[in-house]
């Protein structure tokens, strides 16, 4: 780099420092450093490692002014096993070539669980699978058409020569369309699987087709497998194969009960399917433990309509006439609406806590329409943690603030040899954050982050939940007055200097010592 004398005075760096500089990352060839090296990167109190089982909070929450608290079902007291969803994949696929007459040949794609992650959008018309960060931009690498990438000067073409996709005008707020769906349970997984493997026969096989009546078949044969009651089937016949953590479960409901605590349960389940999944997991007087329990609720318009009452249903599962004036513990009741629920129990405000795994059939309206505290379960944070504590991630990210710092710094210098080494370490950062994305998945990466920005999902999660964990059971390592404080993470103007947003938190960077006294 060739910096005149007055410049490099006027910044306070030598041009010994821009040598060193200019040395150690024009011979550095990606993540690849020495372990002593790297070592140094990473101060001790990076070192300790995150818990896979702690409860992370978006805002500050003390368990002490709960009084009461409401569960979804699936996913949420009952963890199910990845095992079903090959078997949803499976089925699913039988009903549209049995029913919907569509080729054998799609049976020859087996379910892949490795390829799609839970909160990205389909683009219906384009065909179109893709992660979108918060700002509502598409991150380039993550663009699927069937199973195949799509490049990503196609998908700016796509979108009229951008990356930003009008989210307002295509995806209503429970992002189901009417051009742009979101995915946003996990049941979806298996589901997207399907719908790119039919993507990517009809196009292998050059087979027109109608890109909204294509993704209505599949939404619609996964519906069935549900619908149908396919999957309750299979998991009443073996529930020790696909329900986890029944035990917790249990230990977490007892303990709340046993400290006072008023339950309740909002299931869009059906009462024979719960029962049979809760006598298996609690006993069988499991429903002794609810001050509520209503089942086939119809979420989310149970938060939204007020036009369906509340069934009484039998011991049997019977529908009974009714005219339902209080909610009885132990009782059984079928839909309803959450104003008539408001009204009987007087259950308000933030002293309610509901956890659910859907962030907008579970969580959204009580959180922004009636000021319940919600708790988020996502089971994938669990595995995303360990890879966050992997020394190749802390290293690979490490490396990558340290080149994005550089990049920043010293842009200033616009001569040739200057611009040759900036568009090398510009490249250098591109291959790191695709390797970084690759460590939690090869097609789109995190669930929580696209290279830098967080995910449109993790907004969402910030967005309608106070509290996420990985499973309900995180709730065995907290007192029940527990408060928990969310960290006081740095705007970008509150860490305005570089260096100091390094995931580090130190200077033992090499070459960041000589310029620590930059200001």
């Amino acid at each position: 780099m060739r910096v005149e004398r007055g410049s490099e005075q006027e910044r306070g760096i030598s041009l010994e420092s821009l040598t060193t500089l200019e040395n150690t990352a024009a011979s550095h060839e990606g993540p690849a450093l020495g372990n002593g090296e790297l070592a140094d990167l990473l101060p001790p109190e990076v070192c300790s490692l995150l818990n896979p089982a702690a409860i992370y909070a978006n805002n500050e929450i003390s368990l002490r002014d709960v009084e009461v608290y409401g569960f979804d079902y699936d996913y949420t007291l009952a963890q199910y096993a990845d095992t079903l969803h090959p078997e949803i994949f499976s089925a699913a696929c039988d009903i549209l070539i049995e029913h919907y007459k569509y080729p054998e040949g799609i049976r020859k794609y087996d379910y892949n669980p490795s390829f799609a992650i839970r909160g990205l959008h389909y683009d219906i018309p384009k065909s179109l699978l893709m992660k979108i960060d918060a700002y509502h931009y598409v991150q380039l690498g993550t663009a699927y058409r069937g199973l195949q990438p799509v490049p990503d000067e196609e998908v700016i073409e796509l979108y009229g020569g951008t990356q930003h996709i009008p989210l307002y005008q295509t995806s209503g707020f429970y992002g189901k369309g009417p051009s742009i769906k979101q995915f946003m349970d996990i049941f979806s997984l298996p589901e997207m699987a399907l719908l790119s493997c039919v993507v990517d026969y009809f196009l292998g096989h050059g087979l027109e087709f109608d890109q909204a009546h294509l993704y209505k078949d599949v939404t619609d044969a996964i519906r069935d497998v549900h619908v149908k009651g396919l999957m309750y089937q299979w998991i009443e016949q073996d529930m020790e194969k696909y329900i986890l953590r029944g035990d917790e479960t249990f230990a977490v409901l007892s303990r709340l009960v046993a400290h006072g605590k008023q339950l309740f349960l909002i299931t869009n389940s059906p009462f024979s399917f719960v029962d049979k999944g809760m006598r298996h997991m609690v006993g069988p007087d499991w429903r002794q433990l609810f001050d509520v329990i209503i089942v086939q609720a119809d979420k989310p318009s149970f938060f939204t309509d007020r036009r369906k009452p509340f069934r009484k249903l039998d011991e049997k599962g019977s529908l009974q006439w009714d005219r339902i004036t209080r909610l009885e513990k132990g009782k059984i009741y079928r839909q309803g609406n959450l104003f008539d629920f408001l009204r009987l129990t007087e259950w308000r405000g933030p002293r309610v806590l509901y956890f659910g795994d859907h962030l907008y059939s579970d969580l959204a309206d009580l959180m922004l329409r009636h000021g319940w505290r919600t708790g988020a379960i996502i089971p994938e944070l669990e595995r995303e943690i360990r890879i966050i504590n992997t020394e190749q991630y802390m290293h690979s990210l490490t490396w990558q603030q340290a080149l994005t710092g550089l990049l920043e710094r010293m842009q200033t210098y616009q001569d040739a040899e200057s611009r040759q080494v900036l568009a090398a370490w510009m490249k250098e950062r591109q291959e790191l954050r695709c390797i970084t994305k690759a460590l939690f998945n090869a097609q789109f990466g995190s669930i929580f982050r696209t290279f830098h920005n967080p995910t449109y999902f993790s907004r969402r999660l910030v967005r309608f939940s106070d509290l996420y964990m990985a499973s309900l059971s995180c709730l065995l390592n907290y007192r029940v007055d527990f408060t928990f404080y969310p960290r006081r993470t740095p705007l970008q103007h509150e860490a305005p200097l570089w260096m100091d947003q390094l995931c580090t938190g130190c200077m033992k960077t090499p070459f960041l010592g000589d310029m620590a006294h930059i200001r």
